[in-house]
């Protein structure tokens, strides 16, 4: 006959199962598992001894405000002989005595949570479930330690900004493990609106990765006054909040929104959305990176055309909603797609930064990178805007004095350098190949006929008789005068008289054109059949020093306008202002629970004093999960060196970033990073 086993007291192993189960850098003070993955609870009997096929257990688990086993958010079910890690199930893996040592497996499928396991309808305790990318069952499996190791359980990592031509990277701090953050990411799922309408299927729809990816696309911004995380400002003052510049890392943000009752954290741009979006992603265990793309494009309308106006000066009109971004960011998850047909698994694009609305709520994706390149525009979710960014065609249409108009001949092309951060190493790698095929490539063509891109189709590769082009010199940095040249020529057998406008404007990172730094605009420029000049622009601090936004970049832009025939010729091109280098020492020999010191040196290269200068630093597992400041008392002298030091105790062994900001009234934030290794 069966018996049910008298319980006095349990141990939930948290040390064994966290650790076994990739989760012990949230803590071991409380169970936290992964699903389709065995983890152990030892019970203590009070007499008598476990019997197999004798001694019985009735187990439940459940999640969620209203559990029901018809929506995955309950599960019943007793002692087996041995783990079946497809469903729910339990085995003892003990001998026969007053200890049990009790096997549970969560099912592959199981709706990721808060949930609560109850033996025989008396003893309960808590646990949460994440997904499992060391699972295969798992919808996120990865079989790769190296990509594991990089893409769920990296809490730093380098994020791509600046210019095509010059990508600048910026050390993040996601801080996945750190304390309070799975808390929060837990509490952004019970915030979002489809659980505040329906708890229980909400719930349920945790069990679907796409499902849980599309909510936190929504939930990451703010926009729909849905309790989001951030709010984004892309104006040149942040008042009422932080400039997005400031954010060093996602930990900071998290818990301030999660401390003020759900506020909106002020401010975020794209970069610190999709940063955010990492972060939580990989704390719910779904694989995700942080990818850039170059010269993206925002396409209002859907007509995969950006239009530009310019008048005779060189001016843009910015009465278009439809904009080309300097560069953008949003992340790929990693997962399969069994509601797409086969080909589609792999990394799945999502945007949380807010664009457009998709399903009446301002979220994109995900959508199969894939399905990008294929041109598949009908694949879920927002395929049509996704491959607009990387696709989209950029026409520049000159409007004369007398109100007629001419294309120009301009060969900027969108969805530059899509860039991610290597596995393993600080290195970028572009992954532009996994977007689009080759340009000019039968493949190509092949996607924009079925995606029934007009424009590109009927692209004839001209050659024109005028040429732009435009020269840097080189060390452009900030503080410094330099020139920029357009350079000229004439490949026809005429004369030509032609007008040439060199302008150059500060412009945000999100193409927003800002005030001038240097203009020149000559009536008569000549050239020779065959001839070629060179016409220099002077850009003088004194004149783009207060111009200049947060993301450093200056626009150039240089107009060859032909007298004779009204033809036009354009040539844009962004300059990236370096910051000066923070220098980084490591002070004492780096080790677990060892004080050490960071001596941070940074030399004014600015013709001018620096006020109110303050050195920050952050990094997982080296500051305690906070940031640590230190303020400079005098101003720091043009040539003269800022220089402090900061103590910090590092919790963890292992290779980690120490992120370092330097903040001034002139400078803005310059960034720094420097790998520690920190040794037992």
């Amino acid at each position: 006959m069966a018996f049910s086993l008298v319980i006095i007291t349990w141990d939930l192993a948290c040390q064994f199962n966290n650790t076994d189960h990739h989760t012990e850098l949230n803590g071991t003070d409380r169970l936290i598992v992964r699903r389709g993955q065995a983890f152990t609870i030892n019970l203590y009997l009070n007499s008598g001894s476990y019997q197999p096929g004798y001694s019985q257990l009735h187990i439940t688990a459940e999640t969620g405000p209203q559990p029901e086993e018809q929506y995955g958010t309950r599960a019943v079910f007793g002692l087996s002989n041995e783990i079946d890690d497809t469903c729910w199930s339990a085995a003892v893996s003990s001998p026969p005595g007053d200890t049990v040592c009790l096997s549970v497996c969560a099912a592959p499928d199981a709706p990721i949570g808060r949930y609560v396991l109850t033996l025989d309808g008396r003893i309960q305790f808590d646990f949460t479930l994440l997904f499992n990318p060391w699972c295969p069952r798992d919808v996120v499996y990865i079989d790769s330690e190296e990509k594991l190791a990089e893409y769920v359980l990296a809490q730093d990592g380098i994020i791509f900004r600046g210019d095509a031509e010059y990508p600048v990277p910026l050390a993040w701090y996601f801080g996945q493990f750190e304390e309070g953050i799975l808390d929060a990411c837990l509490r952004i799922l019970d915030m979002n609106p489809k659980h505040r309408r329906n708890p229980g299927k909400d719930c349920s729809g945790r069990r679907n990765v796409i499902y849980v990816t599309r909510v936190l696309s929504a939930m990451i911004n703010s926009n729909d006054r849905d309790y989001g995380v951030l709010e984004g400002c892309w104006k040149d003052t942040f008042d009422g909040g932080m400039s997005p510049m400031s954010w060093r890392g996602s930990v900071q943000i998290l818990r301030t929104w999660s401390s003020t009752s759900c506020l909106p954290v002020r401010f975020g741009q794209c970069w610190v959305f999709a940063a955010v979006a990492c972060s939580v992603s990989r704390a719910l265990g779904i694989p995700c990176r942080v990818v850039t793309n170059y010269y993206s494009a925002h396409d209002t309308n859907s007509n995969l055309v950006i239009e530009r106006y310019l008048n005779e000066k060189g001016e843009i009109d910015s009465s278009t909603r439809d904009m080309i971004w300097n560069y953008h960011c949003w992340v790929e998850s990693w997962m399969t797609r069994p509601d797409l047909p086969p080909g589609f698994d792999g990394w799945q694009a999502s945007d949380p930064t807010p664009q457009e609305k998709s399903e009446g709520v301002f979220c994109c994706g995900p959508v199969p990178v894939r399905a990008i390149k294929e041109g598949e525009l009908t694949f879920k979710y927002d395929a049509a805007f996704v491959f607009a960014e990387v696709n989209a065609d950029l026409v520049y249409t000159l409007k004369y004095n007398d109100g007629s108009t001419r294309k120009i001949v301009n060969d900027q092309k969108v969805g530059q350098k899509i860039s991610t951060k290597s596995v393993g190493r600080d290195e970028r790698e572009d992954i532009t190949h996994l977007y689009k095929y080759p340009e000019g490539s039968a493949e190509e063509r092949q996607v924009f006929e079925k995606a029934n891109h007009q424009n590109k189709l009927l692209q004839q590769k001209g050659n024109p008789g005028l040429h732009i082009t435009i020269k840097l010199s080189t060390g452009i940095r900030k503080g410094c005068d330099f020139d920029v040249f357009a350079i000229v020529s004439n490949n026809t057998e005429e004369n030509k008289k032609c007008r040439l406008v060199f302008a150059s404007r500060a412009v945000s990172y999100n193409g927003i054109i800002g005030r001038e730094c240097g203009f020149k605009d000559l009536l008569n420029v000549e050239l020779a059949p065959g001839g070629e000049r060179k016409v220099p622009l002077s850009l003088n601090y004194s004149k783009y020093c207060t111009n200049l936004t947060e993301d450093n970049l200056i626009r150039l832009g240089a107009l060859l306008i032909d007298y004779s025939t009204k033809e036009a010729v354009m040539a844009m091109r962004d300059i990236v202002l370096d910051d000066p280098e923070i220098k980084i020492r490591i002070l004492g020999e780096p080790k677990e629970k060892r004080k050490l010191a960071a001596e941070l040196t940074l030399q004014n290269p600015l013709p001018e004093p620096l006020q109110g200068c303050c050195f920050t630093i952050e990094g997982a597992n080296l500051t305690g999960g906070s940031s640590i400041a230190e303020k400079l008392a005098s101003p720091i002298e043009p040539g003269q060196e800022a220089k402090v030091k900061i103590y910090f105790t590092p919790t963890q062994s292992g290779l980690r970033k120490l992120v370092v900001d330097f903040d001034s009234d002139k400078l803005g934030h310059v960034r720094g990073y420097k790998n520690v290794i920190i040794g037992k």
